[in-house]
């Protein structure tokens, strides 16, 4: 599984000390610094079943720049908010793991990162 994170989170932190605990087998992609590509967000949205606008963080400045409150939430705006994300990844929430099985979810509770563990293959 990886977990894709930002160390200054404590969400994260909290998620990779519960993973640790569980002698989980995991990689660690720091997003902020290896930023995913407008594909790998799209693959990312699929796993967990989401739109782009559900894993943005919209309380951040850079939301506030670009005005994303009020962008249209739907599937013409979707390559938009995207691009948002792919170009400003402090605006993706955090921590996301995505699992061996091909799922993913947004883990900032320790049920969310516990569910990731049980889509873990052996």
């Amino acid at each position: 599984m990886e977990i894709w994170i930002n160390p200054a989170c404590s969400k994260c932190r909290s998620a990779i000390s519960l993973l640790d605990a569980e002698g989980a087998d995991y990689t660690v992609r720091r997003y902020l610094e290896d930023v995913p590509s407008a594909d790998e967000i799209r693959a990312v949205l699929g796993r967990l079943n989401l739109e782009p606008w559900d894993i943005t963080r919209t309380q951040e400045p850079a939301a506030k720049e670009l005005g994303l409150k009020d962008w249209p939430r739907d599937e013409g705006a979707r390559d938009r908010w995207i691009g948002a994300l792919a170009e400003h990844p402090e605006l993706i929430q955090r921590p996301i793991i995505t699992a061996d099985d091909g799922t993913a979810l947004v883990a900032r509770s320790e049920e969310a990162v516990r569910e990731a563990l049980t889509h873990t293959r052996d």
